[in-house]
């Protein structure tokens, strides 16, 4: 096989549990997927959001590297937009410092809450940053040095480390994958909330085409015993993009979600538009025949699994069946 898995871990909160009970499934999961070869264990960050423990990725991120030894952990990602890439750079640092070669700093541009959760977050910032700008000055800050003329030139972020952490961009559009390129970020495409075709390959294109290395691929993907069984378990999928008249859309969970942004946001003209997301779903044997054909379409080397069901003894057994499927998950 010439590509890895890896893991793309929200910790959800399934009916009847609590935070706390999810948060120890992912660390069960990561233990797990690290024993069965999976390439990374990735954290998501989301606010406000009931159903979901993961709200500080780079917190959980160093309860799992203290508790594996071999799994690269990181995050997917960090919502750059709302903190100073210098403390972000200090965090990674520390971590890598902690787990040296195992650290994945990964960011993203979205807000990963509603526009309540986003002005808690940003309530002492002078106003909003360019992405660009921000994802420079962490570049800057990880790898070093911050250019001459920048007001900060001199500053350096610590700890000082022998190995620095990979730096992932996570992103759904050609412009995303040019932005990475451009600072020498490596590129994980958001196929889970982008699944348009034409949009996938372009990205993929562009990024392949400005950097020279390979991107990866995040994607739904749930096995069970049969493909019946996988289909029923997952249910129907639903994603609410909100599109305002001006600026970025936003992936929302439901429709009361997308528009109680609308009103968090102020927004008078915007249209919702909802989405079936593709799902991976059958058997491990029948999840790895359909990678595989990702594999020799795309030319995709990795794929990161966002597994959408909640119950944790089926997520389990999902990695579990996926694995199977072959002797050797890594590439």
């Amino acid at each position: 096989m010439s590509y890895s898995i890896s893991i793309l871990e929200k910790s959800p909160i399934p009916e009847g549990k609590t935070a706390a009970d999810a948060l120890r499934h992912s660390v069960k999961l990561a233990q797990r997927a690290e024993e069965l070869g999976y390439h990374r264990f990735w954290l998501a960050e989301h606010h406000g959001n009931g159903q979901l423990a993961s709200v500080a990725p780079e917190i959980v991120a160093a309860h799992i590297l203290a508790r594996t030894s071999l799994i690269r952990v990181g995050t997917g990602g960090v919502m750059l937009q709302h903190y100073s890439p210098y403390k972000v750079a200090e965090i990674f640092r520390q971590l890598a410092a902690l787990a040296p070669g195992r650290v994945d700093a990964g960011v993203g541009k979205a807000p990963g809450g509603l526009p309540l959760s986003t002005r808690a977050l940003q309530q002492r910032h002078a106003g909003p940053a360019d992405f660009e700008q921000l994802l420079a000055e962490l570049d800057g800050f990880l790898q070093g040095p911050l250019p001459a003329e920048h007001p900060l030139a001199g500053t350096v972020a610590t700890p000082v480390l022998e190995q620095a952490p990979q730096r992932i961009l996570l992103g759904g559009s050609p412009e995303s994958a040019a932005l990475a390129a451009r600072h020498g970020w490596d590129f994980t495409f958001a196929g889970h909330f982008n699944g348009d075709a034409a949009n996938l390959q372009a990205t993929l294109t562009t990024y392949r085409q400005a950097s020279g290395k390979q991107p990866a691929l995040a994607l739904y993907a749930f096995a069970a015993n049969s493909r019946t069984e996988a289909e029923a378990l997952v249910g129907e999928l639903r994603i609410f993009k909100l599109h305002p008249e001006r600026g970025q859309a936003v992936n929302l969970p439901s429709l009361a979600a997308a528009e109680q942004y609308a009103r968090q946001a102020g927004l008078h003209h915007y249209h919702i538009e909802e989405l079936r997301p593709h799902v991976i779903t059958g058997s491990g044997e029948d999840v790895r025949r359909q990678l595989d054909e990702l594999h020799h379409r795309y030319g995709v080397r990795e794929f990161v699994i966002d597994n959408p069901v909640a119950d944790f003894a089926r997520r389990l057994a999902s990695i579990e069946l996926i694995a199977g499927a072959d002797i050797a998950i890594a590439a």
